[in-house]
Protein backbone atom coordinates (compact mmCIF):
# COMPACT_ATOMS: atom_id res chain seq x y z
CA UNK A 1 0.00 0.00 0.00
CA UNK A 2 1.30 3.42 -0.94
CA UNK A 3 1.87 5.94 1.90
CA UNK A 4 -0.41 8.99 1.94
CA UNK A 5 0.59 11.85 -0.36
CA UNK A 6 2.51 14.44 1.58
CA UNK A 7 1.69 17.92 0.34
CA UNK A 8 2.64 20.06 3.34
CA UNK A 9 6.11 21.16 4.41
CA UNK A 10 7.64 22.22 7.73
CA UNK A 11 10.92 24.13 7.69
CA UNK A 12 13.42 25.72 10.04
CA UNK A 13 16.77 27.45 9.79
CA UNK A 14 19.75 25.76 11.41
CA UNK A 15 23.44 26.57 11.69
CA UNK A 16 26.10 24.65 9.76
CA UNK A 17 26.99 22.73 12.93
CA UNK A 18 23.35 21.89 13.69
CA UNK A 19 22.78 20.76 10.09
CA UNK A 20 25.83 18.50 10.27
CA UNK A 21 24.55 17.04 13.55
CA UNK A 22 21.12 16.34 12.02
CA UNK A 23 22.72 14.67 9.00
CA UNK A 24 24.91 12.55 11.28
CA UNK A 25 21.93 11.43 13.33
CA UNK A 26 19.97 10.56 10.19
CA UNK A 27 22.89 8.54 8.79
CA UNK A 28 23.28 6.80 12.15
CA UNK A 29 19.63 5.75 11.97
CA UNK A 30 20.07 4.59 8.36
CA UNK A 31 17.59 7.17 7.11
CA UNK A 32 17.53 10.08 4.74
CA UNK A 33 17.52 13.45 6.47
CA UNK A 34 13.90 14.26 5.59
CA UNK A 35 12.70 10.87 6.85
CA UNK A 36 14.64 11.21 10.08
CA UNK A 37 13.40 14.75 10.75
CA UNK A 38 9.79 13.72 10.12
CA UNK A 39 10.14 10.74 12.44
CA UNK A 40 11.75 12.89 15.13
CA UNK A 41 8.99 15.49 14.91
CA UNK A 42 6.15 12.99 14.93
CA UNK A 43 7.57 10.83 17.71
CA UNK A 44 8.24 13.77 20.04
CA UNK A 45 6.30 14.19 23.26
CA UNK A 46 2.61 14.90 22.64
CA UNK A 47 2.14 16.44 26.06
CA UNK A 48 4.15 18.67 28.34
CA UNK A 49 4.57 16.10 31.10
CA UNK A 50 8.02 15.21 32.37
CA UNK A 51 10.19 13.15 30.07
CA UNK A 52 12.38 10.30 31.29
CA UNK A 53 15.41 12.58 31.56
CA UNK A 54 13.53 15.00 33.77
CA UNK A 55 12.23 12.19 35.95
CA UNK A 56 15.71 10.70 36.40
CA UNK A 57 17.31 14.07 37.09
CA UNK A 58 14.50 14.93 39.50
CA UNK A 59 15.09 11.75 41.47
CA UNK A 60 18.83 12.44 41.59
CA UNK A 61 18.25 16.00 42.78
CA UNK A 62 15.82 14.81 45.47
CA UNK A 63 18.30 12.18 46.68
CA UNK A 64 21.08 14.77 46.64
CA UNK A 65 19.03 17.11 48.78
CA UNK A 66 18.26 14.37 51.30
CA UNK A 67 21.85 13.14 51.37
CA UNK A 68 23.26 16.61 51.96
CA UNK A 69 20.79 17.27 54.77
CA UNK A 70 21.53 13.93 56.42
CA UNK A 71 25.29 14.32 56.05
CA UNK A 72 25.25 17.85 57.42
CA UNK A 73 23.28 16.79 60.48
CA UNK A 74 25.38 13.65 61.01
CA UNK A 75 28.59 15.71 60.83
CA UNK A 76 27.23 17.86 63.65
CA UNK A 77 26.34 14.72 65.62
CA UNK A 78 22.61 15.45 65.45
CA UNK A 79 19.85 12.97 64.76
CA UNK A 80 16.90 13.95 62.60
CA UNK A 81 13.55 13.26 64.23
CA UNK A 82 11.13 11.23 62.11
CA UNK A 83 8.62 14.08 61.51
CA UNK A 84 11.42 16.35 60.29
CA UNK A 85 12.78 13.60 58.04
CA UNK A 86 9.31 13.10 56.53
CA UNK A 87 9.16 16.86 55.91
CA UNK A 88 12.54 16.80 54.14
CA UNK A 89 11.36 13.92 51.95
CA UNK A 90 8.09 15.66 51.08
CA UNK A 91 9.92 18.90 50.23
CA UNK A 92 12.46 17.08 48.05
CA UNK A 93 9.72 15.13 46.26
CA UNK A 94 7.53 18.18 45.84
CA UNK A 95 10.11 20.23 43.98
CA UNK A 96 12.16 17.62 42.12
CA UNK A 97 10.54 17.88 38.66
CA UNK A 98 10.51 21.69 38.75
CA UNK A 99 14.18 21.74 39.78
CA UNK A 100 15.06 19.20 37.07
CA UNK A 101 13.29 21.29 34.40
CA UNK A 102 15.11 24.42 35.58
CA UNK A 103 18.47 22.64 35.40
CA UNK A 104 17.77 21.14 31.97
CA UNK A 105 16.57 24.49 30.59
CA UNK A 106 19.72 26.18 31.93
CA UNK A 107 21.85 23.60 30.11
CA UNK A 108 19.84 24.05 26.89
CA UNK A 109 20.13 27.84 27.14
CA UNK A 110 23.88 27.59 27.66
CA UNK A 111 24.17 25.27 24.65
CA UNK A 112 22.21 27.71 22.48
CA UNK A 113 24.52 30.58 23.39
CA UNK A 114 27.69 28.59 22.70
CA UNK A 115 26.68 27.43 19.20
CA UNK A 116 27.75 30.28 16.90
CA UNK A 117 25.33 31.15 14.13
CA UNK A 118 27.02 31.55 10.72
CA UNK A 119 26.11 34.46 8.46
CA UNK A 120 23.95 32.20 6.31
CA UNK A 121 22.09 29.27 7.77
CA UNK A 122 20.85 26.30 5.79
CA UNK A 123 17.14 25.64 5.73
CA UNK A 124 15.94 22.12 6.40
CA UNK A 125 12.54 20.95 5.34
CA UNK A 126 10.82 17.63 5.43
CA UNK A 127 10.74 17.75 1.63
CA UNK A 128 13.79 18.40 -0.51
CA UNK A 129 14.31 18.68 -4.22
CA UNK A 130 16.73 15.76 -4.34
CA UNK A 131 14.81 13.23 -2.32
CA UNK A 132 11.22 12.20 -1.83
CA UNK A 133 10.31 11.38 1.75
Amino acid sequence: MKPPLRTKSVGTKVSEAEFALLEERARGAGMRLGEWVREALLSGPAESGPDSGEVALGEILALRSLLLNLHFRAAKGEAIPEPEMRGLIERADGSKIERARERMEAVRAAARTTVPEPETAKETTTETESEEV
